[in-house]
């Protein structure tokens, strides 16, 4: 299996079938524990800040998630119908180097989300957001 994709709900709690998605694909991908678990803690962030920045609570718009091998790695890409919002140009405008009481509130965690990552591209497309994240496995 080379690609898995599903469509989910964007509400919290279907956040439990979208982690069994990226059990299901990092099983038959082959992938480590710490490269699933970096799948994890990017998707978890890009949903949860869907769901509750993008819809302002759970939601029954949908949030699509696909996952693919590639010869460069891991291709994730992530799709909601929230309003529109680049969170690669965010993660860029955060200032890692400034002191607690100096930074803004927000933005940290799509800034570490995205650096877990080994490229990331932003596009708004027919009304949807489109985040693609390119993951190259560790070799455990």
């Amino acid at each position: 299996m080379k690609r898995l994709s599903r469509t989910f709900p964007a509400q919290l709690r279907a956040f439990e079938q979208v982690k069994s998605l990226i059990e299901e694909f990092g099983e038959a991908a082959g992938l480590g524990r710490e490269d699933r678990h970096k799948l994890t803690l990017i998707v978890e962030e890009l949903f949860t800040n869907t769901v509750t920045h993008g819809h302002h609570g759970d939601s029954d718009a949908p949030v699509q998630i696909s996952l693919e091998v590639t010869d460069v790695g891991v291709e994730l890409t992530y799709e909601d119908s929230a309003p529109q919002y680049d969170p690669v140009a965010a993660s860029r405008r955060t200032n890692i180097e400034s002191t607690i009481n100096e930074r803004r509130v927000g933005g940290l965690g799509v800034f570490l989300t995205i650096s877990l990552t080994n490229g990331a591209v932003y596009r708004f497309v027919e009304g949807r957001n489109r985040i693609s994240l390119t993951l190259v496995p560790s070799r455990e």
